[in-house]
């Protein structure tokens, strides 16, 4: 090939190969070029179609023309000076960036005095969703939820899973309410299984995290959450807010040991759990339960004396009772 190649007008090299080729052999067969190129018939036939779009090609498959050269390049160089053209546009209206970019800076930097507000609620999300992934050591947090929504929970799921792994230790105060919703007491559950530290405070309304003991989340109103938030790294405060949550945190009972009637655990049900004491009211044999869920019956009769722990119940039917009082089933 010689002379300056035409990609720097935009063409591929088999465009470029193809347009050449025809320039030496006009009115020739098109169909099976790619076989003389020794490319992909495929990319062949690509490369043939946007040349016909470009106008370098004319004719048909059966007797190809190439385009003059002095009309060809003047038409591929009018389609990069417009392409030219737009991108300049583009880069002189990227000065509007500027604006974005700063606010996007005040959102993620602390203000001079070491407060930041956050008004918006997706902006507190992401914020706390931020601190949470970037923490190294330690998640606090006194949350006066009562009960937690399945898209709170899936929300919640992955960023709590990941730290767990990471070793990060995560302590966290919720109300004795809760404890009244199932999916939130499965999901305190699954969190405690994986290392968590979930403990019961009787009442409180303060909201608190903090993460490797030197950022802070507080709302800006603890009664009305729709207020906002503030940020705060400054130590002093940092302090303040770790000795009230510690204050929460020692006079709050341990998920794991508290007690609802003085004779059992307050738990809720796994998911697994909870399919076997379906199972276990809709069926009579072991066998069938545990065919249908699709596990041994040895692992089925396990959960099964696990689902009458959890209830208190002395036997299947009084578990089925009980499951029923307590809206389970």
């Amino acid at each position: 090939m010689n002379g300056t190649s035409l990609r720097i007008l935009g063409l591929t090299t088999t465009e470029e190969r193809i347009y050449r080729h025809f320039l030496r052999n006009p009115a020739t067969l098109g169909e099976d070029i790619h076989v003389l190129l020794h490319v992909p018939r495929e990319e062949a036939e690509t490369a043939q179609e946007r040349l016909f779009r470009l106008g370098l090609l004319q004719g048909d498959p059966a007797a190809v023309l190439a385009t003059d050269p002095e009309t060809a390049v003047g038409r591929l160089t009018d389609l990069q000076l417009r392409v030219l053209h737009e991108q300049l546009q583009q880069v002189t209206q990227s000065r509007h960036l500027v604006a974005d970019l700063k606010a996007e800076q005040g959102a993620r930097s602390l203000a001079p005095q070491g407060v930041e507000r956050l008004e918006v609620l997706s902006q507190i999300r992401d914020r706390i969703d931020d601190l949470a992934f970037f923490a190294r050591e330690e998640i606090l947090s006194v949350e006066p939820y009562s009960a937690l929504t399945p898209d709170n929970i899936a929300h919640a799921r992955p960023l709590d899973t990941r730290c767990l792994r990471r070793g990060v230790r995560v302590c966290s105060v919720v109300r004795r309410e809760a404890l009244d919703h199932p999916p939130t007491v499965a999901y305190l559950r699954e969190l405690t299984a994986q290392g968590a530290s979930i403990r019961v405070a009787e009442s409180f309304s303060e909201r608190i995290l903090v993460y490797d003991r030197q950022t802070a989340l507080v709302p800006v109103d603890p009664a009305d959450t729709a207020r906002g938030a503030l940020v705060t790294q400054q130590a002093g405060l940092v302090s303040n807010i770790l000795a009230l949550f510690e204050k929460i945190w020692d006079r709050a009972v341990d998920l794991a040991v508290i007690t609802g009637d003085g004779s059992h655990s307050i738990e809720v049900l796994s998911e697994i759990e909870r399919r076997v004491l379906e199972e276990l009211c809709r069926v009579g044999k072991d066998e069938t339960g545990a065919r249908n869920l699709e596990i041994s019956v040895r692992t089925y009769r396990r959960h099964v004396a696990d689902v009458l722990r959890i209830l208190g119940a002395s036997s299947r039917p009084h578990a089925a009772l009980l499951a029923r009082e307590r809206g389970w089933i």
